[in-house]
């Protein structure tokens, strides 16, 4: 397994102001307000470029965006970033994957337009063949601790939103590394950083609790191949990670590769997939909520 370390230095430039913003309400039209010249000229015009009602929309972003720079600044040398990688031998098998030996189920999309097929994660993977895993698939998690306790709640909510950016940042620059270096298989990729936050590279990295898969408690399986506690990370019961700031996902490496939404499943599928995950059917029901219908 490979563990890197980044800095808040490393990361600031990778950070996606679009998501930062909205967690803060404020629409994606102004996420531009990262890109403004701290100069009074540049940034009175910048806001006058808005319709006059939503001129105070673009002064809270410039606002919020200078906060968060000076925060970060601060924050230097005090979180802590680390990230981890696995590239594991891997073969698919109806809806499971095989990674290093060990069956990992997924869910598979009952319900499409017309002329799209039906998806699986396991779909981007060479099927098993008599000599067993003939294909990889990475595993990661990247986590931010030792944030800082501060009693203004403005500057403890903006830590802890810039924490959860930092998160995605590191997975950003890890998955760079892992194309580029660690798995290789896009050495020569050169993109710009706004592109490689529009995910204009090759392959997926689909997060544990996202709609390509669902399921949180699959983060125990991703452990026993991961060991996430070598990064600080620890599960709790229901399997949400400490620190909060903290991602856990696969990376797929196939051209064809992308994100979807498992959506709605049945009890059928839900019998099938307990029985593949060789758990409890009402167990599951409890992670999968929101994905069972009605």
């Amino acid at each position: 397994m490979i563990i890197r370390s980044y800095t808040v230095g490393d990361l600031s430039p990778y950070i996606n102001w679009i998501y930062y913003l909205h967690a803060w309400g404020i629409k994606p039209r102004f996420a531009s307000a990262a890109a403004v010249h701290d100069c009074p000229a540049c940034r009175m015009a910048w806001i006058r470029s808005f319709l006059p009602e939503e001129q105070i929309q673009a002064e809270e972003a410039l606002r919020l965006v200078a906060d968060s720079r000076t925060l970060l600044r601060s924050l230097e040398g005090v979180l802590q970033i680390r990230a981890c990688f696995h590239l594991a031998k891997a073969g698919s098998e109806g809806d499971d994957l095989l990674l290093d030996g060990l069956r990992f189920p997924l869910l598979r999309q009952q319900h499409t337009r017309p002329d799209e097929p039906c998806l699986c994660l396991s779909d981007f993977v060479r099927p098993l063949t008599k000599q067993g895993a003939v294909d990889s698939v990475g595993l990661f998690a990247t986590s931010v601790s030792g944030e800082p306790q501060e009693e203004d709640p403005y500057r403890q909510l903006m830590i802890q939103t810039l924490s959860d950016r930092l998160a995605e940042a590191a997975t950003e620059c890890l998955h760079l590394y892992v194309r580029k270096e660690a798995w290789g298989y896009a050495p020569d990729e050169s993109l710009t950083i706004p592109e490689l936050l529009n995910e204009h590279f090759q392959g997926i990295r689909p997060a544990v609790g996202y709609p390509s898969l669902p399921d949180q408690s699959i983060i125990f399986v991703i452990n026993q191949l991961l060991h996430l506690e070598e990064i600080g990370i620890h599960l709790t019961e229901r399997g949400a990670m400490h620190p909060h700031a903290s991602t856990c996902g696969l990376m797929f490496a196939h051209p064809a590769s992308r994100y979807f939404a498992v959506g709605p499943i049945d009890e059928e599928q839900l019998q099938d997939y307990a029985h593949r995950r060789q758990l409890p059917k009402e167990e599951l029901r409890t992670y999968l909520s929101a994905n069972l219908k009605g």
